[in-house]
């Protein structure tokens, strides 16, 4: 697939081309690593880049996802670019190319006063949508000293890393696969208790072997007294630390090592040249105490982290006729996974 627009044209990206794809992304979901862990979970990855002769300036990773049963798609772009017109008529083309109902845009682009205008959106003929990806996240600053760290938090956090520091909580890397397997046992034990949706243990393994060879992924672990009861998988890109999965156990609560651990990724993403840690999502500036994920919200706010709101979800409708029998279809899919999470198996 090719787009012309001036001296400059989208089209697909090649395998020899991979390094130059990812030093124009900027997310972790788009990078060339990334899209290799998702063709091995059955989707189709399809990279396009906007080239400037064989320069490429911009590059944009989508996964195909079948409807069963049904000769129809939805592409999915996570954490990509500000779109412009350039974008929208590739992405109109490729959706039509791969039979698509709709393009789910989830930009990594922060809210501001231009680009929060629903006249922006409307232009591009873009639809608010249901979200994929929490719209808000924490954003935590790691050029401050640890001093400066320190100071920012709520004092009863900062008393509970204390308390596991007297614990002597210790937190080491390790990607060894024993660790990982405890990393699975834990995942799966915190889902239970939770009761929230995850993807299935097979994910997990497909991603990790994937990411962490390449030096994307790496695993925390935190251990007392011989036993480890928090995992966290952190990815490092560019110069931003991410913490998108983080499973413990309710054995030795009282030692807090979710706090020790905390505190020892923040150092690690600092020896890595890292100047921001981002939590990866929060329900929201301000979210219910019955909220699922009100504990984890509570948890990052306390480590002085910034909440920062994305420009949301945005669906580019490829197939007009079926867009609102796929919204009606995929809100009933989520309210049976949301079930079957609390189900007492």
């Amino acid at each position: 697939m090719i787009c012309y627009h001036r001296t400059m044209i989208i089209r697909e990206v090649l395998p020899e081309e991979k390094d130059q794809f990812n030093t124009v992304v900027n997310h972790p979901l788009q990078t060339w690593e990334w899209g290799e862990f998702r063709k091995k979970t059955g989707l189709e990855v399809i990279r396009l880049g906007l080239f400037d002769e064989k320069k490429i300036k911009a590059g944009y990773q989508v996964t195909v996802h079948p409807i069963p049963k049904l000769p129809y798609s939805i592409i999915y772009f996570p954490k990509g670019p500000m779109p412009d017109k350039r974008l929208i008529d590739a992405l109109i083309k490729l959706g039509q190319k791969e039979k698509a109902i709709l393009v789910k845009l989830e930009p990594n682009i922060l809210t501001d006063e231009k680009n929060s205008k629903p006249e922006v959106w409307q232009n591009f003929k873009l639809k608010p949508g249901d979200p994929y990806f929490t719209k808000h996240t924490f954003y935590l600053d790691l050029t401050k000293s640890d001093e400066e760290l320190m100071t920012a938090m709520k004092p009863k956090t900062r008393y509970n890393l204390r308390l596991s520091q007297k614990h002597v909580i210790e937190v080491a890397e390790d990607n060894s696969p024993k660790a990982f397997e405890v990393y699975l046992k834990l995942m799966a034990e915190t889902t239970k208790r939770q009761g929230f949706y995850a993807h299935t243990p097979e994910y997990h393994q497909k991603m990790w072997e994937t990411l962490q060879p390449t030096g994307l992924a790496h695993l925390l672990t935190a251990d007392y007294q011989g036993k480890i009861l928090v995992t966290w998988v952190l990815f490092k890109f560019k110069d931003v630390l991410y913490y998108p999965y983080g499973w413990s156990t309710r054995e030795h609560q009282n030692v807090m090592a979710s706090y020790a651990m905390m505190w020892a990724a923040i150092q690690f993403g600092k020896k890595q040249g890292c100047k921001l840690f981002d939590l990866w999502g929060t329900p929201g500036p301000d979210p219910s105490p019955q909220d699922p994920w009100f504990g984890f919200h509570r948890f990052k706010l306390g480590f002085g982290a910034k909440v920062v709101e994305f420009v949301g979800t945005y669906d580019l409708v490829i197939d007009h006729r079926f867009y609102p029998v796929f919204n009606l279809a995929n809100a009933l899919r989520w309210k049976l996974l949301r079930l079957r999470t609390k189900l007492p198996f």
